[in-house]
């Protein structure tokens, strides 16, 4: 328990210095924004290249992948029917609900508690592999296409293949793929700006808390209890019963997937919304409420099934 604590206290202290630094105003009034682009066009694909070139290969397409592709898709397209279908919601806020159901902070949060409950920090490689090469490409194309009224299929291809993040995903899944071996001249120094991603990702998200009220958006609240339910109980309850009953795999490798899907929403849910300015409020309170919720939804999995 004491080990599951730590990663969250860590998560949350750069969430509480983000916060203060709102508060007072210490970096003015863009600094959410400057930090979100920072985040996102330059920090983020560095720590993606650097965790999926490290990452085991036999890791990355093991039968951890489809598992958690399937609780992940049913998620998703269960927010995407009440959402679209019965709330009416735009194509825009749609995905982003969607996207806060079913897409897991498997890098910032992901990584350092599969290290620290079951083992080994590759653990939640398969996860990242899915949801950078396949989700964010579908998700940021949908995005580019709502934001900017224009779609074609040479304008698809161009910006979704000069995306950094899609760009330093796929290009470490390369080098782990080719077993490249990376000199320290290239490693060290990308390893250094992705050591960046996490906290400045973290402080953004503080700051973008302040002066907000969880829950305090009108019109969004059921958005985000559906979002919150679904990645809290749904998703894991489906990777349980799908490990256990039609893949039939071990003991710990249920344990592993149950975890992996209980993980709270992603952060790169929330830098997308604001990016894109869609559906900022649904992205910000889902993480907010999974990131708590899941503490004791991973000590109950743990118990029972560790």
């Amino acid at each position: 328990m004491l080990e599951t604590l730590t990663g969250f206290a860590v998560v949350g202290l750069a969430i509480a210095v983000g916060y203060l630094i709102g508060r007072i105003d210490l970096l003015g009034p863009h600094a959410r924004h400057v930090l979100g682009r920072l985040t996102f066009f330059v920090l983020s694909p560095f720590l993606l290249f650097v965790v999926l070139a490290q990452a085991d290969a036999r890791v990355l397409f093991s039968s951890l992948l489809p598992v958690s592709a399937v609780a992940a898709v049913v998620v998703i397209a269960a927010y995407t029917l009440v959402a679209k279908y019965v709330w009416k919601r735009s194509i825009g806020e749609t995905l982003i609900g969607a996207l806060s159901a079913g897409q897991v902070n498997s890098n910032n949060i992901g990584i350092p508690l599969s290290l620290y409950l079951l083992g080994s920090a590759a653990y939640p490689a398969p996860v990242i592999l899915m949801q950078l090469l396949v989700f964010t490409p579908i998700s940021l194309t949908i995005l580019d296409t709502v934001t900017s009224g224009k779609t074609s299929a040479w304008r698809t291809f161009v910006r979704t293949a000069t995306n950094p993040i899609i760009l330093g995903s796929l290009l470490g899944t390369i080098v782990s793929v080719l077993n490249i071996q990376l000199p320290p001249i290239v490693i060290e120094p990308a390893t250094l700006l992705a050591n960046a991603c996490v906290p400045v990702l973290l402080i953004s998200y503080g700051i973008s808390l302040h002066g907000q009220k969880i829950l305090g958006t009108s019109g969004h609240r059921r958005d985000v209890l559906l979002a919150s339910t679904l990645k809290l109980l749904v998703m894991p309850t489906i990777a349980w019963v799908v490990a256990q009953f039609v893949f039939g795999l071990s003991a710990h490798e249920v344990l592993i997937v149950v975890v992996l899907a209980a993980l709270p929403t992603a952060q790169n849910v929330f830098n997308y919304s604001q990016r894109y300015d869609i559906g900022e409020s649904i992205s910000r309170d889902t993480v907010f409420i999974t990131t708590i919720g899941c503490v004791l939804i991973l000590l109950i999995a743990n118990l029972l099934l560790g």
